[in-house]
């Protein structure tokens, strides 16, 4: 009597067995291999959630400052000559744009922050914005306070000797009350009146720095010198060296050249003949003459 034996199979239903035993092996495989170390991936990301959060945040703030830098930047600016471009590139509408240009072509400036809305209508978001950065010139931001003003100033009726102030005695104020001195140029006149042990002449005006012949005149119309200084005057004609050099305005050179045209000449017929001295200071004579005489 013939048995089939159970445990044979065909070549198909071997393969297939075969197939069924590698997706076991592979579904053990992932399961124990795997799937553990996938776990552990995504138990390891949870515990430095904060770590990568931070790091998130980082990029985002390095966007942001990217972001920012590619705008155009903004430098401080005149709002006066804002053109077409600066506007728009400012927010403006064209319309505020024109006002502005409509406002400058009548030949009026804009002075302050408060003028600029008024004339162009911008918002007051927008200003905000951009007025930061407006720059005015310095005599509008920081106008000159107004020169103090001391009595009544001398009137232009021509006034008498006894009338006239003493030059070598006056003030700052009273010098001040000369149409054309101001408080700097009071300080110079009796800076340098102090330097020479007061004025002999009005002619050593001249050397205070900035005085115009104008403003000199004035000064001569309300004061006098009634206390001139003393002046050791020195014989031209029969002046040594030594003592021509202790003029002001005259060295050795000078000196040297002024004994030997007044040899050639044989003896100077007037102060003025020194304008042909060589290398003389013609400019400075009228103040040489004060120290010098013929005889």
């Amino acid at each position: 009597m013939n048995f089939k034996s159970h445990f044979k199979f065909s070549k198909q239903q071997r393969s297939g067995i075969f197939l069924l035993l590698i997706i076991i092996l592979l579904i053990q495989g992932f399961y124990h291999l795997v799937l553990p170390k996938l776990m552990q991936t995504n138990h390891d990301f949870s515990s430095n959630s904060h770590e990568v959060s931070a790091f998130i945040n980082q990029i985002d703030s390095l966007k942001a400052i990217e972001i920012e830098n590619r705008k155009p930047k903004i430098y401080p600016f005149n709002p006066n000559f804002i053109t077409d471009y600066k506007g728009y590139s400012l927010g403006m509408s064209n319309e505020e744009i024109d006002r502005l240009l409509n406002f400058r072509k009548q030949d009026k400036w804009i002075n302050s922050v408060s003028q600029f809305q008024q004339v162009t209508k911008v918002s007051d978001s927008l200003l905000a914005k951009i007025s930061p950065y407006f720059k005015f010139p310095d005599w509008v931001t920081n106008p000159k306070p107004k020169q103090q003003t001391f009595d009544k100033p001398f009137s232009n009726t021509p006034k008498t000797e006894a009338q006239k102030l003493d030059l070598n005695s006056a003030t700052a104020a009273q010098l001040q009350k000369v149409y054309g001195i101001g408080p700097s140029y009071a300080e110079r006149i009796i800076k340098y009146r102090r330097k020479i042990n007061g004025f002999h002449s009005f002619i050593e005006l001249q050397e205070v720095y900035g005085l115009t012949p104008e403003v000199i005149q004035n000064i001569k119309d309300n004061f006098s010198i009634k206390t001139p200084r003393s002046i050791t005057k020195i014989p031209l004609n029969y002046a040594t060296k030594e003592q021509l050099v202790t003029i002001k305005f005259i060295d050795y050179e000078v000196a040297h050249n002024i004994i030997e045209a007044r040899t050639l000449r044989e003896g100077f017929k007037s102060l003025d003949e020194l304008t042909k001295v060589k290398d003389f200071p013609v400019k400075k004579l009228e103040i040489i003459k004060l120290s010098l005489q013929l005889d």
